[in-house]
């Protein structure tokens, strides 16, 4: 979530130091494990043994049998939420799939069109890492979605898979980022592109409760979100796509919820994630669960 930053979008005016980072250099900057010490959740993704039919709801036999994450923590502290939220993820050949339960007792949204800034909702988010890139997408109860994919500015080296047409930045709409909430990860800046869209995404909300009438009480609302393989080649990192048996990913599931447990509305939005990140930032891969996947059905 990007609502603390300060940053002004820039078209196609973003500096990059082509060429000179070596690729030694380069790799050494990689990993920054050490530097978030959390103990990180693991979680096995099962095969569906059917095809899910995309509309919100998880109903199917698939969804009912599938593993449930435990209830999403504090970003910062991984203190309990006041709502339960959980999510469970399956895969077939052609799509990852996410299944989120959000309880919430007044369910609103106000933000219809894509790529709208969500996070300004009450929403939730998943993220998808590679080694040197990773995707953003949030989705509000309306079903409106805002979607944004993210590469470090070191990996702008000749031979770089990322040195190419698609991620330059002239012309493009692009975001530079250093961190969120006041923390800046020790990386450096990464390259936001904000009119990249996931080809073939499909995604679904389904409300339990009225939206948008407040003198009611709601149950929850849950969504579910059908992201094609295909999309994901520049995050696979020479992994199979689909993955083979015991293919591990860096995934994070959150929540921001921006009223109270007495009702207000809250100067900061409450971000609940499936790991405590120790700092008000979704942004920080190293934080992200460990997905197995499984060729076993649920």
């Amino acid at each position: 979530m990007v609502a603390e930053m300060q940053l002004a979008i820039r078209i196609g005016c973003v500096c990059l130091a082509w060429g000179t980072l070596s690729l030694s250099q380069e790799r050494s900057a990689m990993d920054y494990s050490d530097r978030f010490n959390q103990q990180l959740t693991r979680y096995t993704a099962c095969r569906t043994s059917a095809p899910l039919r995309i509309d919100g709801r998880l109903d199917e036999p698939d969804w009912r049998r599938a593993p449930k994450s435990g209830p999403f923590v504090d970003i910062v502290t991984g203190k309990p939420a006041w709502f339960d939220t959980r999510v469970s993820i399956l895969w077939d050949d052609q799509h990852l799939y996410f299944g989120f339960q959000a309880e919430e007792t007044d369910v609103w949204a106000t933000l219809t069109e894509r790529d709208s800034k969500i996070y300004r909702d009450n929403d939730l988010e998943v993220f998808i890492a590679g080694r040197d890139a990773y995707y953003e997408f949030e989705i509000n109860a309306l079903n409106t979605i805002y979607e944004v994919f993210w590469i470090w500015q070191d990996m702008y080296y000749p031979g770089s898979p990322y040195n190419v047409p698609e991620w330059q930045t002239a012309g493009r709409k692009v975001l530079p980022l250093s961190g969120v909430g006041g923390h800046v990860h020790p990386r450096g800046t990464r390259n936001g592109f904000l009119d990249w869209d996931f080809p073939g995404l499909r995604h679904a909300v389904h409300v339990d409760g009225t939206l948008n009438q407040r003198d009611d009480r709601d149950r929850g609302w849950s969504a579910e979100l059908a992201f094609p393989w295909a999309g994901l080649k520049w995050l696979a990192d020479g992994r199979s796509l689909p993955p083979r048996d015991g293919d591990v990913w860096r995934i994070d599931c959150s929540r921001f919820q921006h009223i109270g447990p007495k009702g207000g509305r809250l100067k900061r939005a409450a971000g609940w994630t499936w790991n405590r990140h120790g700092h008000y930032d979704s942004h920080i891969p190293e934080t992200f669960t460990y997905v197995t996947f499984s060729t076993a059905t649920p």
